[in-house]
């Protein structure tokens, strides 16, 4: 995945917890004087769902993962305010 935040003087730091199905991609450093400390893209499993938590890059991992073969009901877009999920083409929860 492309990243619009990948930076010189900035590590690109994936995280892998398949203890507790925590997945993230974080980028640490620095972009000229300021910190950067920020998470690119996160997915969560719980309860046998996909939740897309975070998504920074110019890819629609979602989509992707329906192309996969991941059923669309197993995806859920953490990103949106539950309120919000109901009108997606994706899990509620």
């Amino acid at each position: 995945m492309k990243n619009r935040f990948a930076l010189p003087d900035a590590l690109i730091i994936p995280f892998f917890d398949e203890k507790r199905d925590h997945y993230q991609w974080m980028n640490v450093g620095w972009e000229g004087l300021k910190r950067v400390y920020r998470c690119i893209i996160h997915f969560d499993i719980k309860n046998g769902k996909i939740w897309l938590q975070q998504n920074l890059t110019d890819q629609n991992p979602a989509e992707e993962l329906v192309a996969m073969g991941v059923p669309r009901e197993d995806i859920v877009l953490g990103l949106q305010p539950t309120y919000k999920r109901q009108y997606t083409d994706y899990g509620v929860a």
